[in-house]
């Protein structure tokens, strides 16, 4: 969602350095701004000394928006800092939890966000019928508490999407709309009565003819070895580059990420091509993936859904990911002796899509002057979390 940057006089010190972004079309310098809480181990003094659950609590006040992930994150980081022995660490809680969150998370943003950005429909046109009788509230607390309630919450949403909202089961869905072209036609059918696909035919025009070069953040990979070396890698420019989580780069270069760039559709994600709106229409399609899930199947396999995991690392650190709604989150820590937070690092999905010389601010560059509805389009596609005017 589009968070809110007021702040008053009394308000806890994090929220002042929640952060902004400026976009601005047809210039150089086409994104202005920053998260400073994540800058200058601003973050690690805010966490020094804390332990257990209280990091993760204070880290849900700071990232309000997609707090059940980074508690998630922050609850691995500190196991695996604080195990002895092991170097890699599987996610000890069955994936439904995190699966509902991101669900939830989807669905918000494309009922309170699309509107704000889709300056093609009128106000007047947007309204919430369509989410009468899903289960998922869009409030924060949180949908579930433990795998049970998280299976009954999913099969839940399952049964509102294929009655409610797409009028057929959610595996034929999939197998006759995946493809960008099959979507489109769907969208433009369903568009009179259902918002989700209004906004994405609505958005089709502009969003096609957007294409942002992409160079997908590859940390996680099939190869458990490749990935463990690239996240030592990672791990490294985290704790030595105070202003890393800021502006980040993989190898030397920007990267982005979302839910287009998953490590479960590696292998077949170039055979169509990329454009912002294959990267709007991967939010909604994903909502889909995620109620198909097969909830009987083995935990290993349901865990490729949405990876997460930890890294041991020497000297009481470790490293955590998670793949969430906006993208692949990042969670660094460093203990003292007693066990408690010595420094801490986040990167988040947003730094790393929007970076002043990522694929978005090229894209952005290209454009007229002005172009508005063109750069409120491209701010929807990498959905940032946090506020961001044009």
């Amino acid at each position: 969602m589009i968070a809110p940057v007021s702040v008053n006089r009394n308000s806890a010190p994090w929220e002042a350095l929640s952060g902004q972004y400026q976009l601005h079309p047809g210039t150089a310098h086409s994104i202005v701004g920053q998260r400073p809480v994540l800058g200058a181990g601003r973050l690690g003094r805010v966490l020094q000394g804390q332990r257990g659950e209280q990091v993760g609590s204070t880290l849900s006040s700071v990232f309000t928006l997609c707090a059940h992930a980074h508690r998630r994150a922050a609850d691995m980081a500190l196991a695996a800092a604080q195990a002895a022995g092991a170097q890699e660490f599987s996610a000890t809680e069955t994936p439904e939890l995190l699966w509902i969150e991101t669900a939830r998370d989807h669905l918000r943003s494309i009922a309170l966000d699309w509107p704000v950005r889709l300056t093609e429909l009128s106000a007047g046109t947007h309204n919430m019928d369509w989410l009468r009788d899903c289960p998922l509230s869009l409030t924060t607390s949180p949908t579930a508490t433990d795998a049970a309630s998280a299976q009954v919450a999913l099969a839940a949403l399952r049964v509102w999407l294929e009655q409610c909202v797409l009028g057929q089961s959610v595996v034929e869905w999939l197998a006759s709309y995946r493809h960008p072209e099959a979507l489109l036609v769907w969208c433009q059918a369903q568009a009179d009565r259902l918002w989700p696909a209004r906004c994405l035919a609505a958005w089709h025009p502009i969003a096609h003819a957007l294409t942002p070069a992409m160079r997908c953040l590859d940390l996680l990979d099939e190869d458990r070895a490749l990935q463990t070396d690239r996240l030592r890698q990672l791990a490294q420019a985290l704790a030595g580059e105070p202003d890393f989580a800021q502006q980040p780069k993989w190898l030397g270069q920007c990267a982005e990420t979302g839910p287009w760039t998953r490590l479960r559709q590696r292998p077949g994600r170039m055979l169509s091509r990329q454009t912002a709106w294959t990267r709007l229409s991967a939010r909604w399609m994903e909502l889909i993936e995620i109620a198909a899930a097969d909830l009987q199947s083995p935990v290993e396999s349901r865990a490729s859904l949405l990876a997460m995991g930890a890294l041991r690392l020497p000297n009481a650190q470790a490293l955590a990911w998670c793949e969430m709604a906006r993208g692949l989150l990042l969670h660094w820590v460093r203990l003292d002796a007693d066990g408690g937070v010595r420094d801490y690092r986040v990167l988040a999905p947003t730094e790393w899509n929007f970076h002043p010389d990522g694929a978005l601010a090229r894209a952005l560059s290209a454009l007229p002057a002005g172009a508005t509805a063109a750069a409120n389009t491209l701010a929807a596609a990498y959905d940032p979390c946090v506020a961001c005017t044009v």
